[in-house]
């Protein structure tokens, strides 16, 4: 059984949850890597130092991992699933590339965005080769269940991201709408990351679905977080600017909360500010706005209760070391940067 989520802390000292299944796969992950640059080779010079600008830079590889994790938890053995773990990395960066040229940001991962060293027409045409090459991947492994699989996340995340672009600067934007734009643009792949491991072992049945269960829910966790962390936390731990989500006016979850629980005035002032009408000193007063209506710890509540069901399903699965290394990605999900 996995451990409840809650408020607990790392240790200091003590490696955290993904430093501690990164060393568990820690072979799995070394092959993930050698694939990942091997894929995003090219004679065209621009692309692989582009690729290696973002793939490089220090993400964690939680995705990837979630994959192999899944796939070695059921047995599943070969190089099936570290293809697939190259794929699904391929896709996460391409999307990060295309999203960065799409809300104008100017720092990923804690330097530079590739859009601002090379373009946005580059960004996007790099993009779009290693959405390429995660399709080569997918195909290598000769599993039409896995390439559905994510080929149906793909589609899912562009869904999701164009959803996004509709709602920006709608200050009326619900939390139902809110929440079918983070299923689909974050949790997708996190979901699909995990089933297609279990798929690659060959346990297509209740695991697949149970694995599925638990990464829909770890990436809304995840992305719960990361909208909090854009109004309270370091750039250093976030990677980006803070108030990036702000000043591309998305209206995220804590907005919403501090926005329904606010006065007729409060309310004027986020249409206003997400409408695009913004002072240099309106990030610090939806900073205030959120403090005053709890909106920040409301979030990781809410986030929380997604971790806490990511757990619950992974309850159905057989009990080993690998089990043990997801159970402890919620909570390490849910604390970072607080």
């Amino acid at each position: 059984m996995g451990p409840a989520v809650g408020p607990a802390k790392q240790v200091a000292g003590e490696p955290h949850a993904v430093d501690r299944l990164a060393t568990l796969l820690a072979e799995d992950l070394t092959a993930v890597d050698a694939i990942i640059h091997d894929y995003m080779t090219s004679p065209v010079g621009v692309i692989p130092n582009l690729a290696a600008h973002l793939i490089d830079a220090g993400g964690k590889r939680i995705r990837p991992l979630i994959t192999l994790a899944s796939a070695r938890l059921l047995g599943g053995g070969g190089d099936g699933p570290r293809k697939l773990a190259a794929a699904v990395e391929f896709i996460h960066s391409a999307t990060l590339l295309h999203d960065d040229v799409v809300d104008l940001s100017s720092m990923r991962r804690g330097k530079k965005a590739a859009n601002v060293v090379w373009g946005n027409s580059a960004s996007v045409l790099v993009g779009d080769f290693l959405f390429a090459r995660s399709f080569n991947l997918m195909v290598e492994t000769g599993d039409i269940q896995v390439l559905d699989i994510l080929a149906r996340a793909a589609s899912v995340i562009a869904e999701g991201e164009v959803m996004q672009l509709a709602a920006a600067n709608d200050a009326d934007t619900t939390r139902e709408r809110y929440m079918e734009i983070v299923v689909a643009k974050t949790a997708a792949l996190f979901a699909a990351a995990a089933k297609a491991g279990a798929v690659a072992a060959g346990r297509a049945g209740p695991e697949a679905s149970a694995l599925e269960t638990y990464g829909r829910e770890l990436g809304l966790a995840f992305q719960l977080v990361d909208d909090a962390l854009d109004y309270g936390g370091l750039s250093a731990t976030m990677g980006k600017n803070a108030g990036d989500d702000f000043r591309e006016g998305k209206v995220t979850l804590p907005v919403i909360f501090a926005r329904d629980a606010g006065d007729e005035s409060e309310r004027g002032f986020w249409r206003r500010a997400m409408g695009g009408e913004r002072t240099d000193d309106d990030f610090y007063r939806a900073q205030a706005l959120l403090k005053r209506h709890n909106a920040i710890s409301r979030t990781l509540d809410a986030a929380r209760t997604h971790a806490t069901a990511a757990n619950e399903a992974l309850k159905l699965l057989p009990a080993n070391a690998y089990r043990d290394a997801l159970a402890d990605l919620p909570t390490f999900v849910v604390e970072r940067g607080f």
